[in-house]
C-alpha cells in the first residue's frame, strides 16, 4: 500500500480494515459492535492463528487486535511475532493485544513486541472505542515518523521527531516521539548522543524506557561502572528488570565474560520465556559454560515454543536429541538412562516427520552415541563404520556431532579430520554468532586435548582411586571437571582423592585451589537426605585435616 493511501485510510474510519483474532466469538461480537459504532465497516474475525494469517495474505489491515489464547498450537505471542516477521504488522499498524492473563512473564513477552495498547479482558464497548480512537490519533499525527521507522531510516525518523517536537499542539504525543528519537540514535550507534539525549530526558520523564535507553547507551560505551547503583535499582523493579538483564547479557557477551552473560540470560529468560532468539542465546551460552542440563532445557524450550511458528523446524528436535545425549555423557547410569530414553522418544518423533529423509545420517550419529553411552561400544562402532563417512556437511552442528561420535568411540584421527574442516568452515562463516564461534573453538580444543567424556573420566578415576593410584585419579577428575564444571559427583570424588593424598603426604600447595574449587561446587548445590549427610561428612573430614 502506498504511503499516501495508508495515511488517507488512517484519517477515515470507513476506510479502515480491522482484523480480530480471538477464539471467543463473544469477544468478536463485542468488538465488532463497538467498531461499527465508530464507523468502521471492514471487519474480519478469525478464531485461530491459521485463519488469521490467511486473511493477512489476502488483504492489508490497518488495525490488528489479537488475543493471547487463540485456538491452535501457536499462542498470540508467536502469532504476532510471525505477523511482524512477514510484514503484515508494521510500526504504522495499530496493534492491540488482548488477554485475561496479566502475569509478569506474559506482559514482558508482549512488551517486547511493542503493541500500541494492551487490553485486559473482560472488555467494555466504551473503553474499546475510547482507547482505539486514541491509538489511531497517534498513528495519524505521527504518520511520517512511523513510516521512517518502518523503512529503517533512522536519520529521517530523527528529522521528523525534531519537527514534531516544535509543534506545541502535539505535546501529549511528545513521549512517543521522544522514545522513537532515542531508539533511532541507538539504531545509528550514536551512543554518546543517545547518552546525552536520555540523560536530559531523565530530568523531565520517569518512564522505564528512558532509564533503559540511558543504560543501553552507557553499556554500549563500556561504562558499566558508572551505573552500578542504577542497574541494581532497575533489576529490582518489575517493569525494568527483564529488559535490564537482557541488556546485561549482551554487554557481557561483547566483553567476552560468558559466565556472567549466562547468569544474566537465565534471569531474562525466566522473566520472558517465549522469545525464541533469547532461548537460542541461552542454549549457546549453556553449551559454552558446560551446563549440559541448561543446554538440554534450552533446546526443549525452543522446540516447544517454536511449534507451528515461523521458527518451527524438525532440526529443533535434532537439537534436543543431541543435547540429551551430551547430558547423558555426564550422568551416572540410572540418571543417564532416563535421559537416553527421552532422547529415543524424540528420535521416534523425528523419524515420523515428513522431512525425516534429510536427517538419516544425523540420526545414525545420535543412535551410535546412545549405544556408546550404554557401553555397547561394538554395536556403536559397527554402525559408524558401516554408515558414516568423513564427508562434512554445510551445517556446523552436524559436523560437531560427527566429531563427538568419533571422539567418544576413540576414533581420534577421524575426529581431528572433521575438526580441521570445521575450523576452516567457521573461519569463512560470517553469520556465526560470537558465542557460537567461541563454543566451536572450545570444542575443538577440548576434543584434541581430552580423549574421553566426563562420565568415562569419572569411571576411570574411581578405578584408579580403588587401586590407590591417586595422581592418575586426580588427573582424570580434573579433566572431567573441565568438561562438566558444576558436576557435584565429580567434585565429591576429587575431594576424596585429595583427602587420600593428604593422608599419604602427597598433597601439594597447588592442590589447595582444586580443593577450593570442589567445595565451591558443593556449596552451589542443594543436597538433602543421604547426599547431605555424605557431603557434611566429607567437609568434617577435611576440617579435621586442617586442625
Amino acid at each position: 500500500m502506498l504511503d499516501k493511501e495508508l495515511k488517507n485510510a488512517l484519517e477515515h474510519f470507513d476506510q479502515l480494515n480491522v482484523l480480530i483474532i480471538d477464539d471467543n466469538t463473544l469477544v468478536h461480537g463485542l468488538l465488532t459492535d463497538a467498531l461499527y459504532e465508530l464507523g468502521i465497516k471492514e471487519i474480519r474475525c478469525a478464531q485461530n492463528a491459521y485463519y488469521g494469517l490467511r486473511l493477512c495474505e489476502e488483504m492489508h489491515f490497518h488495525i490488528v487486535i489479537c488475543s493471547f489464547n487463540v485456538q491452535s498450537d501457536k499462542d498470540g505471542f508467536h502469532l504476532l511475532e510471525e505477523l511482524k516477521f512477514r510484514g503484515f504488522v508494521k510500526k504504522s499498524t495499530v496493534l492491540i493485544f488482548l488477554s485475561a492473563e496479566t502475569s509478569e512473564t506474559l506482559v514482558n513477552s508482549i512488551v517486547e513486541l511493542q503493541p500500541d495498547d494492551f487490553w485486559v479482558k473482560p472488555l467494555s464497548a466504551s473503553s474499546v472505542k475510547k482507547r482505539l480512537t486514541y491509538a489511531l490519533q497517534i498513528k495519524r499525527k505521527l504518520f511520517n515518523i512511523y513510516q521512517a521507522v518502518d523503512n529503517k531510516d533512522s536519520s529521517k525518523a530523527i528529522y521528523y521527531a525534531d519537527r514534531y517536537l516544535l509543534d506545541a499542539s502535539l505535546e501529549k504525543y511528545f513521549p512517543s516521539i521522544l522514545r522513537m528519537k532515542g531508539d533511532s540514535f541507538l539504531q545509528l550507534r550514536e551512543f554518546s548522543e543517545a547518552e546525552r539525549f536520555f540523560k536530559d530526558l531523565l530530568n523531565t520523564y520517569q518512564y522505564s524506557w528512558v532509564y533503559l535507553g540511558y543504560v543501553k547507551a552507557l553499556l554500549k560505551q563500556g561504562r558499566i561502572d558508572e551505573i552500578q547503583q542504577l542497574l541494581a535499582e532497575l533489576t529490582s523493579k518489575p517493569d525494568t528488570r527483564f529488559a535490564t538483564h537482557d541488556m546485561l547479557a549482551q554487554y557481557y557477551i561483547e566483553q567476552e565474560n560468558y559466565a556472567q552473560a549466562y547468569d544474566e540470560i537465565k534471569l531474562a529468560r525466566e522473566l520472558a520465556p517465549r522469545n525464541i532468539e533469547r532461548n537460542k542465546k541461552y542454549w549457546d551460552l549453556a553449551r559454552l559454560n558446560h551446563d549440559h542440563l541448561g543446554q538440554y532445557q534450552a533446546t526443549k524450550s525452543i522446540a516447544t515454543y517454536a511449534k507451528n511458528s515461523v521458527h518451527d523446524s524438525p532440526r529443533l528436535l535434532l537439537n534436543v536429541i543431541r543435547a540429551g545425549i551430551d547430558l547423558a555423557c555426564t550422568l551416572a547410569d540410572s540418571s543417564s538412562e532416563k535421559v537416553l530414553q527421552e532422547s529415543e522418544r524424540y528420535i521416534k518423533r523425528l523419524q515420523e516427520h515428513q522431512e525425516f529423509g534429510e536427517f538419516k545420517e544425523q540420526l545414525l550419529v545420535a543412535q551410535a552415541r546412545i549405544l556408546n553411552v550404554r557401553k555397547q561400544n561394538e554395536l556403536a562402532e559397527r554402525l559408524v563404520e558401516t554408515h558414516l563417512s568423513l564427508r562434512t556437511s554445510t551445517d556446523i552442528e552436524d559436523n560437531l556431532d560427527k566429531v563427538k561420535v568419533f571422539h567418544e568411540l576413540g576414533m581420534r584421527e577421524e575426529a581431528i579430520t572433521i575438526l580441521q574442516a570445521i575450523s576452516n568452515q567457521i573461519a569463512g562463516e560470517n553469520l556465526a554468532s560470537q558465542v557460537v564461534s567461541k563454543y566451536v573453538e572450545q570444542e575443538m580444543k577440548e576434543r584434541q586435548e581430552i580423549f574421553f567424556t566426563a562420565r568415562q573420566l569419572h569411571e576411570m578415576a574411581v578405578e584408579h582411586y580403588q587401586k590407590k593410584r591417586l595422581e592418575p585419579a586426580l588427573t582424570s577428575l580434573m579433566q572431567a571437571l573441565e568438561l562438566s564444571p558444576q558436576n557435584s559427583k565429580i567434585a565429591i570424588s576429587m575431594l576424596k582423592v585429595l583427602l587420600a593424598m593428604k593422608r599419604d603426604h602427597l598433597f601439594q600447595d597447588e592442590h589447595q585451589a582444586l580443593a577450593e574449587q570442589g567445595f565451591n561446587i558443593l556449596n552451589d548445590h542443594h543436597f538433602t537426605g543421604p547426599s547431605l549427610e555424605a557431603v557434611n561428612k566429607l567437609k568434617g573430614q577435611w576440617q579435621a585435616t586442617l586442625n
